[in-house]
This record gives structure tokens, sequence and C-alpha cells, in this order.
């Protein structure tokens, strides 16, 4: 017999809710590319002030090359979000077109790049309130750990929220930039500035060029993060998230134009303890309020900045850890859409660097790009191969686009590991390869443990820890699977059977389609059609009673066992598995979650086993 469900439930209707609209999505993943207009025109500046005053005539161009590298990232990425909607950016890319390892380098590029922009941000952000109220300046570091501590307690609560919360600082900050522009274009400077003189002649070599070029890119970082974030939309989300990336790129790109112009219209010099943007405010709207709206607005963007990776990374880490590269427990979500481990690890990373920084964003800064651009880089070549294989139509000119991009990315890349060796970038690579090397030991031990399932399946023999006491021969026993079938449900369901009780398997799927929703416990494999699961339970579970639920999550399963509870004595046993020495490293928590669940919302007595899985003894690839 078998019987089929539909349950609607509450945490279902409302996560839909909770997704980002386009504008919700510019205001909650877009705060460090625009934050960065406050420090990458800048870092061209200090880069040609070197080579005397008529250098500073290249910051122009200079950074309309920029612009064009945007314009050209803008597109792949609007490109990249229709091809890649389940997220992941260059990883995502890199994994179709480029190979597991080369997927793996944008990855571990990727999360060392999220974690440095929140250290980044919160740390340049703190720089700027400790400038204006330097009394302050003894506290950096607990300043800038509160800081991180309230925008982490705000993604914890969602998404959504952060993002309608940091709308409003967006605006203003992207209007009083711009008023600066267009006021300063229009009517010049009109209040004098104090400027320091430089040398009119000096040599402008290639080097100088390039290394102010990719100072500068330092105002490209978070222009992936919408294309990383794409599940996060709502409905329709493709198109949600290209307008989201263009407008993007049509705001940055703007300010970085209109600042680089009123540098040179105004001949604005470096100046020790003063920002750049801090100087064409003053000279367009000398010391009064206007100059404090823009100040104020900057300090507040620099600091909301972190919310780009607390919006991208956590959706990172689960496509990485759905395939087996990340602890699978980064897979699972809090009622209101919350991956809440991705979230917490980003928190404590970036503590430590800004502990370890001292607080100092000058120390941090120099190794943000690197990883920035090695994406960026792998991005562009994996879409090089994907217009090369698919050969669509205008294929030739995209790739081509892709293709320049990719050098200018891969230029700069290596321009700035080498001009940074003594800064630390060498120490960007060392962990790079590190984690790489981490993401392919915890695969192994995933496929290992997979392998051991697969050839225990079947097997009755195995004993598993099942419950010691006893309950009445009378009312229901419910085991929850997840396909493919693995030796925990085997002991879970000769548990149920112990217990003298009808015994109903429940297994959920996702619709009609007739595939299987979730992923297995210890694997994170995607689940075999529903036709190939009915066939493998019927080889192995020929006598045994099989639910199947239509739902898109675990609620489903809530939800069928409180209605039976209302009316019978039901007992859940609940499968779990893991890995001998690395069992709560390698467990995706699906079991605490479900069992957590169970507890808080119906009458149910709740139970596990737990099956112990030894990956030392399974059989090799």
């Amino acid at each position: 017999m078998r019987r089929t469900a539909d349950p609607r439930t509450h945490g279902s209707r409302i996560r839909e809710k909770r997704r980002l609209t386009a504008t919700t999505g510019l205001a909650a993943l877009s705060l460090d590319a625009m934050a960065s207009v406050a420090y990458g025109p800048e870092a061209i500046v200090l880069v040609l002030a070197a080579a005397g005053g008529n250098a500073l005539g290249l910051t122009l161009p200079i950074s309309a090359a920029i612009v064009v590298l945007l314009a050209v990232l803008v597109l792949s990425y609007r490109q990249l979000i229709a091809a890649f909607p389940d997220g992941g950016g260059a990883y995502a890319v890199a994994k179709a077109h480029l190979g597991r390892r080369a997927s793996l380098v944008a990855a571990a590029s990727l999360l060392i790049d999220y974690v440095l922009n929140v250290a980044v941000s919160v740390t340049a952000g703190t720089a700027a309130l400790t400038s204006a109220f330097p009394a302050a300046g003894r506290h950096t570091v607990l300043i800038a750990l509160a800081t991180l501590a309230l925008i982490t307690a705000v993604n914890l609560h969602g998404i959504v929220s952060s993002a309608r919360a940091f709308i409003t600082p967006t605006a203003v900050f992207v209007v009083s930039i711009l008023s600066v522009i267009v006021v300063g274009l229009l009517h010049g400077g009109g209040h004098d500035v104090a400027q320091v003189d430089s040398p009119a002649v000096g040599t402008v070599g290639i080097l100088l060029i390039l290394k102010a070029f990719s100072n500068g890119c330092a105002a490209l970082t978070g222009v992936e993060a919408i294309a990383n974030a794409t599940p996060q939309f709502r409905e329709n989300r493709i198109r949600r998230a290209q307008r989201a990336e263009a407008a993007l790129g049509v705001l940055l790109g703007m300010m970085m134009l209109g600042i680089a112009a009123l540098v040179q219209h105004l001949h604005i010099q470096p100046r020790e303890g003063v920002t750049v943007l801090s100087q064409l405010t003053e000279s367009v709207f000398g010391r009064g309020a206007l100059y404090y709206v823009v100040q104020v607005s900057t300090i507040v963007l620099l600091a909301l900045a972190a919310n780009t990776s607390f919006g991208g990374l956590p959706q990172l880490m689960k496509v990485v850890a759905s395939d087996d590269h990340l602890p699978h427990r980064l897979v699972r979500r809090t009622d209101n859409g919350v991956y809440r481990n991705g979230v917490l690890i980003l928190a404590v990373a970036s503590a430590l660097l800004i502990v370890v920084s001292g607080g100092d964003v000058n120390a941090l800064v120099p190794l943000f790009a690197i990883c920035v651009f090695i994406g960026f880089t792998l991005a562009q070549l994996g879409l090089v191969r994907h217009w090369s294989t698919s050969r669509t139509r205008h294929w030739r000119a995209r790739a081509s686009l892709n293709s320049v991009g990719a050098a200018l990315t891969g230029t700069a890349a290596v321009v700035v590991t080498v001009m940074k060796a003594d800064e630390g970038s060498l120490w960007v690579v060392l962990v790079l390869a590190l984690l790489v090397v981490a993401m392919e030991l915890m695969a192994h031990s995933y496929r290992r443990t997979r392998e051991l399932d697969i050839r225990t399946a079947g097997d009755t023999s195995h004993p598993g820890d099942h419950p010691r006491h006893s309950f009445a021969g009378q009312g229901l026993a419910v085991v929850p699977v997840s396909s493919p079938l693995c030796c925990a449900t085997n002991d879970a369901l000769r548990a149920a059977r112990a217990f003298g009780r009808e015994v109903r398997a429940v297994h959920v799927v996702v619709d009609d389609n007739r595939r299987s929703i979730g992923t297995r416990e210890n694997t994170g494999e995607p689940a075999p059609a529903r036709d190939d699961f009915e066939s493998e339970w019927r080889r192995f579970h020929p006598l045994s009673h099989l639910i199947e639920l239509r739902a898109p999550d675990d609620d489903s399963v809530v939800d069928y066992v409180a209605e039976l509870a209302g009316t019978d004595d039901v007992l859940v046993i609940i499968p779990d598995t893991g890995s001998a020495r690395r069992s709560r490293l390698l467990s995706s928590g699906r079991a605490d979650d479900l069992e957590d669940a169970l507890r808080r919302t119906t009458r149910a007595l709740v139970t596990r086993t737990h099956t112990i899985v030894d990956t030392h003894r399974a059989p090799s690839a």
C-alpha cells in the first residue's frame, strides 16, 4: 500500500516572502561595490602621485579602463546568472567548464575574498569613524568587533530584513556622491582646500600604470556577489538578479568616472590623514552640513559593506557543500531561510582577522584584491569555454568579450600578487592552496562513506545502535527515509520493527516530475529519480510500508507526524549516520533539525539510531 500526501506548511509559505527583489537585492548584495568608490579612485591617485603631478592626468583614463572592465564583468555575470541560476558564481562556471581543480581554486578564492571583505569593510568604517572622533581611536578593535557583531545579528534574523535596513543608507550614499560630482563639475570647487605640492615631472612606466590600474580595480570587489546569491531572489529570480547586477554596474561606473573627472578638474593631490573623497567634498561643499552628510554616509556604508559577504558567502558555501567539498551542515537553513552556520563561520573568521591586524585597515587592504581577480579570471575563462562549446547566437562576440576580460583580470592578479609580495600576498596564496587541499580531503571522506553505504544498502546483519527501552505493541513507528538508501536507514527500520508497531517509512518527493527533494544525510549527492527509488525500495524492503509526501522540505514530515499523533501513539525513529572519526564534521545536521522540530511541534515520541560509518574500511575508489 502507498499513500501520497501534499501538505502546505507555514515555513514554506513565508519563505518566498523573505527572498529578495531587485531593489532589496541591490541593497543587500552590492554594499561592498558601492562603498569601494571611497577608496578605489584614491588608490589610483596614490600610485600616480609617486610619478609627479603630471601623472595624475592619467587618473581619468585609468578609471575609464576600469569602467570598461566593469562593463565586461557586469555583462558576463548577467550571462552567468542565466546559465547558473543556482548560485556559486565563479565556482559554478569553473566546475562546469574548467574542471574540478579549477572550481576548487575559484571556491577557495571566493571564500577568502568574502572574509577579507568583511574585515576590510568593518575596519575601514571604523577608521573613518575614529578620524572624525579621535578620542575613540584607543578602542578601534572593540568598535570594529561591536560593528561586526551588530551586522551578524541582523543577518541571523534574515537577509531580507537586513536588505530593507540597508536601503536607506545605500540611497543616501549614492545620492551624496552623485551630488558632489555634479555640483563639482558644474560649478567647480568654491572652497579652498589645503594641498600638498607634487613634482610636476616624473617617469610614468608601464609597471606604474599597471599597478595604478590593479589598485583601482579594488573598486570592482563585490561585483560577483549578486550572481553568487541568485537563489536568494524571489520567483523570476534570473530577471531580478540581472536587473540588480545591471543597476550595480551603472551606479558604480557613474561614480568611478565622476570622481576621477572631479579629481582632475579640481587638481586634487593626495594628503596624509585626509582621504581624496573628503578633499573633494570639502572643496565642493565646504565644511558645512552637506560635507558631514557625505562623510557620515561614507562611514556607515563602509561598515555595512560587510553585508555583501553575509549574503553571498553562506549561499556559496551551500553550493560547495552540496558537492561534498565542505561539511554538509552548511546546507541546512533555519526557519527564516538563513544559513546560520555559514553566517557564524564568516563572523568568527572576520573577527580573528580584525584582532590579528589590530583593526588596521591598511594591513588588510593589500591582501584584498588578489582573490577577487583570481575568481574573475576563472569565471571569464569558464564562460569562454561555455560559449565555445554551446555556440549559441553571437557566441564569438561573447567569447571575445570574456577573453578580453580574462586577460585584463589575469594581468591584474599577477601584478597585485608580485607587487604586494612583501605585504602578505604570498600568505594569501598559501591559505588558498591549503583550502583547496582541505576541500579535496573532505570530498574524499564523503566518497568513501558513500561507497560503504552502497555496499551495505541491503545488508540486514549490521546491528546499529538500537534503543534499549521498549513500548507497547500498539501504535505506529514512523521512519523518515532519504534517497539513495543507506545502512542507517536499514538500522532505523530494524529498530522500528523491534518495537512491534506498524512501521511506516516516510519519503519526501519534490513534485510530480518524480524527483526526490533532498540529499542523503551523509553524502549530499543528488537523489535519484522517484522510479529508481521505488525500485530500490522494493528490492531491499519489499514488505515495508512506504509513504510519499510531496512538499519542498522536511516541514512536510513534521506536519504528517503531527496529524498522526493527534489520534495515535506515534514513535518517530530518525536514521543518523556519521564517520567513526569525523561524525560531527561530516553529518549534515538534518537529523538534529528534524528531531528538534518534531519535539517542539508534535506529541510524538522521538528517538534516533546512530550508525557509525568507518570510512577507513570502505573500499577504495
